[in-house]
């Protein structure tokens, strides 16, 4: 679903791009280093924690147990891990994800937690990737950020503790919510790899599709 919500979520969101601007410019990226990080996220978010979380037995992913740190240092790029450990914000528009809009979910980059359907994204103008409500509710948690000159509802992953986005109430119907992401705390797979990366339970949400 690609819907365009009107101009009050842009204009929030280039308030807050600007605002927030320095918490993940380090010099201003130049497009050629985005392209590098983003070719980054691609590669190492499809070995380790592919391997790491989408082991199945008998139909069932494993219990999740957080790697340490210094794990974590080395299977995520430094965007993925600025993001989902230090609260970081990845640019609008240039993103892996904003977007994106093919058939499949979005999971934790860290967890494989299925976080994010495509049947619930739209096209928010904002230059992050929005949904208007989680697939598996109880996997994402909220928690008042008070970190920049107004208070936000953070959202996070519930077994990694990722940090995610923000949750707005400016988003379009049937939940007037604008789950605003980040490319880096997820990882995308399409619908006709869910069964073979453990999340055949989801196949049935693009059936006829």
């Amino acid at each position: 679903m690609t819907r365009t919500v009107g101009t009050r979520a842009a204009l929030a969101a280039a308030a807050f791009a600007l605002l927030a601007g320095a918490s993940w410019r380090e010099g201003a990226p130049a497009d050629a280093s985005f392209r590098e990080d983003q070719q980054m996220d691609r590669t190492s978010t499809q070995q380790p924690q592919a391997q790491q979380v989408q082991q199945v037995q008998q139909g069932q992913r494993k219990a999740f147990v957080k790697p340490s740190d210094a794990e974590l240092r080395t299977t995520l790029t430094p965007m993925q891990y600025k993001v989902t450990q230090h609260e970081g914000t990845e640019p609008p528009f240039r993103n892996e994800y904003h977007d994106n809009h093919e058939d499949g979910i979005y999971v934790d980059v860290v967890s494989g937690e299925p976080l994010f359907s495509s049947r619930d994204k739209f096209d928010s103008g904002t230059g992050w990737p929005s949904f208007t409500r989680p697939l598996a509710p109880e996997n994402v948690k909220t928690k008042t950020d008070r970190t920049l000159f107004f208070t936000r509802t953070e959202v996070r992953s519930a077994a990694a503790d990722s940090h995610l986005g923000h949750v707005f109430d400016d988003g379009p119907a049937p939940t007037g919510l604008r789950y605003c992401m980040n490319s880096a705390a997820m990882r995308f797979i399409p619908k006709d790899r869910l069964a073979a990366e453990g999340y055949g339970e989801y196949a049935k949400l693009f059936d006829g599709k």
